[in-house]
């Protein structure tokens, strides 16, 4: 764990809300000179604390209405089914999110489909045929009660 004190937190809660937001702007909101800020963003860059800049697509807007939850369960827990099927699974680009879990299933994967036969499309071309897949359990979502990508500092 990395050690953050009040400036670097602000600095990520206020990049997590506008990451186009200005250096000049952030520096100013964090109440420190440009290049001292930019200093500590460039320092939260290189440690790894900033991973990365993205747009956050609106899944509705290009047609990806349906939110799937899905557990999978493989035949074996050996390395080599599990390192097959994790190389597979990222190959799928319907596929968000895959995190090994600990429980009843082995996986859980976040899907976006455009509806039901869209989802089934992608559970016959692909989830199906992921190696070592015993059982594939999907839930749709119905409605988000609540969704963010902000961190709490």
């Amino acid at each position: 764990m990395i050690a953050l004190d009040a400036i670097d937190r602000n600095i990520l809660n206020l990049l997590q809300a506008n990451g186009r937001m200005t250096n000049a702007d952030l520096a100013e909101r964090v109440h420190l000179s440009q290049s001292a800020c930019l200093r500590r963003v460039r320092s939260l860059e290189a440690q790894g604390v900033i991973d990365r800049y993205v747009a956050l697509i609106d899944p509705a807007k290009i047609g990806r209405r349906s939110i799937v939850f899905v557990e999978i369960t493989v035949a074996s827990q050996s390395d080599e089914v599990l390192s097959a099927f994790e190389a597979a699974v990222r190959q799928v680009p319907d596929v968000m999110e895959c995190h090994l879990m600990s429980g009843d299933a082995d996986y859980l994967l976040l899907v976006m489909a455009a509806d039901v036969e869209d989802y089934a499309r992608i559970h016959k071309d692909h989830l199906a045929r992921l190696p070592g897949v015993s059982r594939v359990h999907s839930s749709f979502v119905l409605r988000t009660v609540s969704k963010t990508t902000v961190h709490p500092m």
